[in-house]
């Protein structure tokens, strides 16, 4: 009879397990989604409505690409309400959300609001190389007053100036942006840009189309005189230096003069370009002589061969030797029409004894005269050979005998 009983207990027992289970599957699947509207405009004020038949209040999960909230629901007349955040309805993109403790799901779409606050806009690089091989890229990203970018296929309209021509392009916005290359034209100048969007104009932006690298050009020569003084100057000046458009360079190219002389010695000076024309300068030789010069702009450009002569300036000097003889006066030096030849000119002494060289002294002229002192602490009573050199002449005075 125990027996009996405690199978009915059991029995029992399961009954009301399975009545419990039903009950809660029942009481779990009848909140349901009343809201319909997936698609919202950003600013605005988002609430999910649900239909519940008890008290449950379940979190309302949503997460975008800013971030993860859980939303606290208000119940009333068994409608459950979840309001948004402000900070996920500002702005544009994909809301995920999911019910707490139920397997309804689903997602809401952020629009921008459609009129532009603000046109971010940029220009790079902001020069550029003419030829219609170079370009800057003209980016234009329109957003609302909530700082979301318009959306896709929003219609922009780029505009640039450049000499007599202006011209539109009308581009639509793609990942967020806007953008339009500019190529250079093949002159160089200022191109003017900007742009349009829902009929917000951006500031006025600039871009600098600079020439390309210089060609070949040529080089020519200018001074006073043909004289080798070592006084006057010779100036080189080179043509107007134009890239392949038959654009003058920028100013402030750098061009060197390479000057080579019959010695085999190389000089060198340079100059910058000004309205395309360099111009460098070099003291004339001090001896009759040849030059060769050409130019070059490093790596890019070079001219021709041009030669330059100079005349000689000195056809002979006196010497005068004083004071037992260790004063020695070279004068008066006389330039080409017999005037005093400019002070500077380098005259140079060498004393030699027995064919080997003891000393040497280097002075200037002054007043077309120079001076050199034999010093008795440094030359004893001697004989020497003196040799004297200046502007490309030389004299040489054996046994010269010193007291």
């Amino acid at each position: 009879m125990k027996l009996k009983y405690t199978y009915l207990f059991f029995i029992g027992l399961v009954l009301l397990s399975s009545f419990s289970i039903v009950q809660k599957t029942e009481t779990s699947s009848v909140i349901e989604l009343l809201t319909s509207a997936t698609n919202f405009e950003a600013g605005n004020d988002i609430v999910l409505k649900f239909s519940t038949s008890n008290s449950a209040q379940p979190f309302l999960y949503c997460t975008n690409s800013y971030g993860t909230t859980l939303v606290k629901p208000r119940l009333k007349n068994n409608i459950l309400s979840y309001k948004l955040p402000k900070i996920i309805c500002k702005k544009r993109g994909i809301i995920h959300w999911k019910l707490n403790k139920t397997s309804l799901i689903g997602k809401l779409t952020i629009h921008p609001i459609q009129k532009v606050a603000t046109m971010e806009t940029y220009i790079g690089p902001p020069s550029i190389e003419a030829g219609r091989k170079d370009y800057s890229m003209h980016i234009i990203i329109p957003t609302d007053s909530l700082d979301n970018p318009l959306a896709e296929k929003t219609l922009v309209t780029t505009k640039h100036q450049f000499l007599r021509q202006e011209k539109k392009d009308a581009i639509y916005i793609k990942n967020l942006i806007a953008y339009k290359n500019l190529y250079s034209p093949l002159k160089s100048g200022r191109i003017l840009a900007s742009s349009e969007c829902l009929a917000e104009n951006s500031k006025e932006f600039t871009i600098i189309v600079y020439p390309t690298n210089p060609t070949n050009f040529t080089i020519s020569a200018a001074r006073h005189h043909s004289y080798a003084d070592g006084n006057q100057i010779t100036t080189f000046y080179s043509s107007i230096i134009k890239d392949a458009y038959n654009n003058i360079v920028s100013d402030g190219t750098f061009v060197n003069f390479f000057i080579k002389n019959k010695k085999g010695n190389t000089l060198k000076t340079s100059g910058t370009t000004i309205k395309g024309i360099a111009a460098a300068k070099m003291i004339h030789p001090d001896y009759k002589t040849t030059w060769s010069i050409k130019a070059y702009v490093e790596g890019m450009a070079e001219s021709n061969t041009i030669s330059v002569n100079y005349q000689q300036v000195l056809n002979d000097f006196k010497v005068d030797f004083s004071k037992n003889n260790r004063i020695i006066t070279i004068g008066p030096l006389q330039s080409f029409m017999q005037q005093m030849i400019p002070d500077g000119l380098v005259v140079r002494l060498f004393v030699y004894k027995n064919n080997v060289l003891i000393n040497s002294e280097i002075k200037t002229s002054y007043n077309g005269f120079v001076n050199f002192n034999l010093n008795t602490a440094v030359y004893k009573k001697r004989s020497y050979t003196i040799k004297i050199t200046t502007a490309g002449l030389e004299k040489e005075f054996k046994t010269i005998t010193l007291w």
